[in-house]
């Protein structure tokens, strides 16, 4: 019973701060536990780039392509069974066999390397024989099979394309956050989508899925939506830091870390939002419709989002702090904020008299500062003890000591 009157509040509470966004979590402050967190996994990434490579499909290494009507006379042309037939004929495994469309329409089609023409016709057979496709006329047909070769170059245009686009991107992304934010915000944005990038590229390498055209384009998509979600967290940042200088409350990374703690149950609304329907693509468009090509999509989307989604939160922003703290205007208002606590934490304790002659504005009143100090202390203390119940009709006690009692003169 104990047990559970002590853990309850401590959740609940733990929930309440991440929905109301109070700064309870300290996600700047443990910032180096981030860097050698994300630095250690894009050293995976880029090692497996460089030794391992990617699993590159016939688009970009070219090969020999065979297509089919699904509507059949003898066995049901599934699958597993023409990858059989293919074997059988071939040798080995195709690169990829896969249904599209459905009903009338639905075809059969078949990637694999480059086959010379005596391997072509006797595939071809093997399928006919082993399937009788329907032509048109609703009659076998082995006319109905076509091949044809595929060119790596198509491919490598594709990616070629991609590049310069990606390039594009990252300049114009580069001008918008310096003109509407500052440079600062634009280099820490701008690691944020190269970590993107190189992470979702690595995991491809590591899992070995298939590099197709879909993929390079998945990978394009998913930097709009990690941008997104950096420019949210900026957007608050520069919000909470407006005018910090002239102000000794808090320092720049502290206004950072309370701007995180205030967009995070939005981000993670987000990502959970952007999730679920590349989840859904990938059960319906693989295990219902089995379709190849929506796997390679929607695997890179998701891979992009949840690492665009960590980056936003643990990466870009603490690395924002860290540029602006080069600064040494905020290092001198972080030391006047920290100058500021050590008097009020003096004054709270009896060592040194209020005064109130300071010229620093947010020090002309010691009295303030320390009462802010206990009542921070006895929340704290509050929310860390598990309540005790009282009896039935008891009174709660009222504040005593000097501290409670307003600056004023005493009511009579």
């Amino acid at each position: 019973m104990a047990t559970t009157t002590t853990t309850a509040p401590t959740r609940s509470g733990m929930l309440s701060r991440l929905y109301t966004g109070t700064g309870a979590f300290d996600i700047v402050g443990r910032r180096k536990i981030w860097y050698i967190a994300f630095g250690t996994l894009v050293v995976v990434c880029l090692v497996s780039i460089v030794f391992r490579g990617f699993n590159l499909g016939i688009d970009f290494t070219g090969g020999t392509q065979i297509q089919f009507p699904a509507s059949t006379a003898a066995a049901p042309a599934n699958v597993e069974a023409v990858r059989g037939v293919y074997e059988k004929v071939i040798g080995h495994e195709p690169e990829s066999v896969q249904t599209a469309g459905t009903g009338a329409a639905a075809s059969v089609l078949l990637r694999s390397e480059s086959l010379d023409p005596n391997q072509t016709v006797a595939l071809k057979q093997a399928l006919f024989d082993t399937f009788q496709p329907r032509g048109t006329d609703g009659t076998p047909s082995l006319q109905v099979i076509s091949d044809s070769a595929v060119s790596g170059s198509w491919g490598g245009q594709i990616t070629q394309q991609a590049i310069i686009a990606l390039v594009v991107f990252l300049v114009l992304v580069t001008l918008f956050l310096a003109f509407y934010f500052e440079r600062s915000m634009a280099a820490a944005a701008l690691v944020a989508l190269l970590h993107d990038v190189t992470v979702t590229a690595g995991i491809y390498s590591i899992v070995g899925f298939e590099v197709t055209p879909s993929t390079v384009i998945g990978l394009l998509t998913i930097l709009g939506f990690s941008l997104y979600d950096t420019v949210v967290v900026f957007d608050k940042v520069k919000e909470n830091t407006r005018g910090l200088l002239g102000l000794t409350r808090r320092t720049y990374g502290e206004a950072a870390n309370l701007a995180l703690n205030q967009t995070l149950m939005r981000s993670i609304n987000t990502s959970l939002i952007a999730v679920l329907p590349v989840i859904g693509l990938m059960i319906v468009g693989v295990g219902v419709l089995g379709v190849g090509t929506l796997a390679d999509l929607a695997l890179v989307q998701m891979v992009g989002i949840l690492a665009g989604a960590l980056s936003s939160l643990l990466l870009a922003t603490p690395l924002l702090v860290d540029l602006k703290m080069r600064d040494p205007k905020f290092r001198q208002q972080a030391a006047r904020v920290r100058a500021r606590r050590k008097r009020a934490a003096a004054v709270q304790a009896g060592e040194i008299a209020p005064s109130d002659g300071d010229a620093d504005p947010d020090l002309t009143d010691d009295r303030v500062l320390a009462s802010e100090l206990r009542r921070e202390s006895a929340m704290a203390a509050a929310s860390s003890a598990p309540a005790r119940p009282g009896k039935v009709g008891q009174r709660a006690a009222r504040p005593t000591g000097k501290a409670s009692r307003p600056s004023g003169k005493r009511r009579r």
